[in-house]
């Protein structure tokens, strides 16, 4: 890629502002409920220890709790 081509790009996307997917306001509420679902399916899972309960429970919980955490940190200020 060449550097004329760079600055061309640079000043095409000047104009175009980056937007996230999801706002800063809603970070919080969507870290929340993200963090209470990981809660619920991982208090589900430990009531009813099975195999086959690990698609039903444990995995979607370790999703929430992962993205939870991540949009909590972001929405509290702290940028990793």
């Amino acid at each position: 890629m060449s550097s004329q081509s760079l600055q061309a790009l640079w000043e095409a996307s000047a104009g175009q502002p980056f937007e996230p997917a999801v706002s800063k306001d809603q970070q919080f509420s969507i870290a929340f409920f993200l963090l209470l679902a990981a809660f619920l399916l991982s208090s589900l899972f430990g009531l009813n220890l099975s195999l086959k309960n690990i698609p039903l429970y444990a995995v979607p919980a370790s999703f929430a709790f992962g993205f939870g955490a991540v949009y909590m940190i972001c929405a509290v200020g702290v940028y990793v």
